[in-house]
């Protein structure tokens, strides 16, 4: 599907409109930021419900605790997300651009501080094309510091992820923040209010590489927000009974004044157009008061519009079955990779300043260092099993316990029997079992040298 381009450069100033759209938009906006600032400060089990802990290597997610080696869980909720990301833009467009964007989201509500602020459209033209003066220094000071206030709430509660977040608004108050904790916060915030307070639909135009390749993902089937050509055109006035006939466009211009992208949708589709929809409630308000029917612009697709074909159901749309094949299989790889995975770890390294050695009794002794990750809460002991061909026995120095959601290096032998094994590199596995849930145990494979 070919989408034009039209290069739009100056600010937009959207109207504000009602209807199923806007209201919808609202929504997300409201849902998602409530989710991204109250999620930090949920508990669960004595701690941060959710928290990345880069300085101990942990993931918290809601009693889970994950490690460094469970990092194809990230990679799987990726490859999922794209995916996904993937079949609604097939099916539905750029919705998720209209609706949950975080570009979306903070513009929207930037642009609710500016009304705020400055008034209405028109008039917050009139106050940026005048001279400066009192008023003009007044609004535009209470609307920027606003943003920059929220823009800062922003930037704290994503550190908030990766640092405690009740302790990082106590050292707030207390002026005692940490240098990295308050640079990422001001960073991020100040980005914020840059992107969605200033660059705002410039993002969505020239920054954003989703907007660019989106048309490959677009197919005859795929809703999208359209124009009715065939009934609006010829677009003007209403004239009086027996004049030329004309469509039902009657040229108000409202389409374009609510969009906030700036664009015109009745010039065709536009790479610009995020699929908000906000225009489609404009149009609809003006069918309404001309007791015309509405969807004059509505979300439709290429086929429907030209030829009244209904998209056919996901199902019967290749494309459709394997992205949701695909993002199902990923989610069903992950929940049985969770379900069977252990709450502890090991890794085996070898001591590499003594390769091998000879014991009084005759014995070769491997030394290798055992470091165990313990995610549950509470401190656990474990015991050691060696098997493999020749192998006599393990020593370790004292009991192998590793406190609660924490881990623990220790150094064990391994001994072999010369007459058994001949010189060379054997393998053995080494089997870590929980002492009070013998069920729980993790086996890691390596190998034993024979001098």
């Amino acid at each position: 599907m070919a989408i034009p381009i039209h290069f739009v450069s100056s600010k937009v100033y959207p109207k504000l409109t009602r209807g199923r759209f806007s209201h919808w938009r609202t929504g997300f906006v409201i849902v998602t930021q409530l989710l991204y600032f109250l999620t930090p400060w949920l508990q669960w089990q004595g701690q941060q419900a959710v928290r990345f802990d880069f300085g101990n290597m942990r993931l918290y997610l809601f009693g889970l605790t994950l490690l460094p080696q469970d990092l194809i869980y990230l990679a799987g909720a990726l490859i999922a997300s794209a995916l996904g990301l993937f079949l609604w833009t097939m099916l539905a467009g750029r919705l998720w651009c209209g609706f949950s964007c975080p570009q979306t989201v903070y513009t929207e509500i930037m642009v609710w501080i500016e009304r705020l602020f400055e008034g209405p459209p028109n008039a917050r033209r009139k106050r940026d094309a005048g001279p400066w003066g009192a008023d003009k220094l007044l609004r535009k000071g209470a609307s920027q510091t606003s943003m920059l206030l929220f823009s800062l709430w922003t930037g704290l509660t994503l550190v908030g992820y990766f640092s405690p977040m009740r302790e990082l608004a106590a050292n707030l108050l207390a002026g005692q923040i940490g240098f990295w904790e308050a640079s990422f916060a001001l960073g991020y915030g100040g980005f914020t209010w840059l992107l969605a307070g200033h660059l705002r639909e410039q993002v969505c135009k020239h920054m954003c590489p989703y907007a660019r390749f989106q048309g490959v993902m677009f197919d005859r089937d795929t809703l999208v927000v359209s124009y009715d050509t065939q009934r609006g055109e010829p677009r003007g006035a209403r004239r009086k009974q027996g004049a030329q006939p004309q469509g039902d466009c009657v040229d108000c211009g409202l389409c374009v004044q609510v969009c906030p992208v700036g664009i015109d949708i009745r010039h065709g589709l536009q790479y610009e157009c995020i699929g908000c929809g906000v225009c489609i409630d404009a149009c609809d308000e003006v069918m309404d008061k001309l007791a015309a029917p509405r969807g004059l612009i509505r979300l439709t697709t290429q086929n429907a519009q030209e030829q009244g074909q209904l998209a056919p159901p996901m199902w019967q749309r290749p494309r459709a079955v394997v992205y949701s094949s695909l993002i199902a299989t990923v989610f069903m790889v992950m929940a049985i990779g969770l379900w069977q995975r252990e709450p502890f770890r090991m890794d085996i390294l070898r001591d590499r300043a003594v390769m091998a050695r000879e014991t009084h009794d005759g014995y070769i002794e491997n030394t290798y260092t055992l470091r165990v990750f313990n995610t549950r809460r509470d401190a656990r002991s474990y015991t050691l099993h060696v098997a493999g061909q020749g192998v006599v026995g393990v020593r370790q120095q004292g009991a192998l316990t590793v406190p609660g959601d924490g881990d623990q290096s220790f150094i064990i032998s391994v001994l072999a029997d010369p007459e058994v094994l001949a010189k060379g590199s054997h393998p053995i596995e080494i089997a870590l079992q929980d002492s009070h849930q013998p069920d729980d145990q993790v086996r890691e494979a390596t190998r034993i040298l024979m001098p």
